[in-house]
């Protein structure tokens, strides 16, 4: 019998540390790229969201599965789960100090996107989105906390549709800012795309990475949790003796 999510990981694995090690380029993400784990034990790591980092601190959420990874390379960092559902750059930015910076993380990743542009008139132009992530960046780097960008996955795993199209120009702007203001880089849209184009033909359509389009699932979080650690700096075979057990 076909089994999606077991195909699709395998399928997966050697894809996604390809794509995100080759787009780790600048700043702290060369560092990361040498195979050098940046992450130092005991640092504090704030996973700045919406609903999919939510959920990615549940057991085999994304979050909990990066933690999982570093643990097992002797290295015990310790979460701040900052994601809330439903939320858009607007958001993440008024309550940065309080939900982030007043816990004086070493890193801060941050997954943020997808709402500004699924929430149609609710949601954010890509000029704010523009102005509010990058003050979200300044702020964050102002206090001292390095900053991981997540390049937003995709809207109903259908990349021809007008919502992914008009994502694309959020992520480009992404990748631009993760260069400038030397940040980690995760480019999660890319892996998701490399990844559903090695599905085969006949395999169900529009759940392979998620549960209802959007929000990961098992195969999902841990494509998510690969991207997040390769730029965290680790390397494939580290990630190996993980991925095992996430299986």
């Amino acid at each position: 019998m076909f089994n999606p999510t077991r195909n699709l990981l395998n399928l997966i694995t050697m894809q996604a540390f390809l794509t995100v090690c080759c787009l780790v380029t600048t700043g702290n993400t060369a560092e990361a790229a040498s195979g050098q784990i940046v992450v130092k034990k005991g640092e504090k790591i704030a996973f700045l969201g919406d609903s999919i980092t939510a959920a990615g601190k549940r057991k085999g959420g994304y979050c909990q599965l990066v933690l999982a990874a570093l643990k097992d390379q002797g290295v015990e960092a310790v979460p701040v789960f900052a994601g809330i559902g439903g939320h858009k750059s607007n958001q993440m930015l008024a309550r940065l100090e309080r939900d982030v910076l007043r816990h004086k993380p070493g890193w801060m990743t941050l997954s943020c996107g997808v709402n500004d542009v699924w929430h149609g008139n609710r949601g954010v132009d890509l000029k704010s989105y523009k102005k509010n992530i990058t003050e979200i960046v300044n702020k964050a780097q102002a206090a001292g906390v390095k900053v991981m960008l997540l390049t937003s996955t995709m809207i109903k795993e259908d990349q021809g549709n007008p919502l992914n199209q008009k994502l694309s120009g959020y992520n480009e702007f992404l990748r631009e800012l993760a260069k400038e203001k030397k940040c980690l880089l995760a480019d999660l849209n890319a892996d998701m795309q490399a990844g559903l184009k090695k599905i085969p033909s006949d395999a169900p359509k529009g759940k392979q990475l998620t549960s209802d389009g959007v929000h990961m699932n098992k195969a999902g979080n841990i494509m998510m949790a690969r991207g997040v650690a390769v730029a965290f700096g680790l390397t494939e075979q580290q990630l190996e003796q993980s991925v095992k057990k996430w299986k």
